[in-house]
């Protein structure tokens, strides 16, 4: 049998395990990380101007990109609205899908547990 001071480490555990994931915190971060690296990219090219790699191509995803310092800002806004966008919906699917198959654990659990019922009337 599990002590009442071992259940409240293991329920704290699992708090932790399942906690939901903050939908704003993950699209700011992942906003952050691709528009840094969109602007680095550009940067990268505007000063180097390697050849072989169409980074220009960026500008059919991103309205006023081009491949200017200008551009480069305008790159990084919008790989910043792109990433948060994708960061908030995967933290939301994330969230959604342990809610779920919690709900169904639990579930699952009390069914089997009053499955007999009616044996013990």
């Amino acid at each position: 049998m599990i002590s009442p001071s071992g259940s409240d480490s293991v329920t704290r555990i699992f708090e932790r395990a399942f906690a939901p994931v903050h939908k704003r915190a993950l699209g700011v971060a992942v906003g952050l990380t691709v528009g840094l690296v969109v602007m680095a990219v550009t940067m990268f090219h505007l000063i180097a101007q390697p050849a072989d790699v169409p980074i220009h191509l960026i500008a059919q995803y991103f309205y006023g990109y081009d491949t200017t310092w200008r551009g480069m800002f305008v790159g990084g806004w919008w790989g910043f609205v792109a990433g948060f966008v994708a960061g908030w919906f995967l933290a939301f699917l994330r969230n959604l899908m342990v809610a779920t198959w919690v709900f169904v654990i639990r579930a699952k659990a009390t069914l089997a547990q009053t499955q007999d019922f009616l044996d013990h009337i």
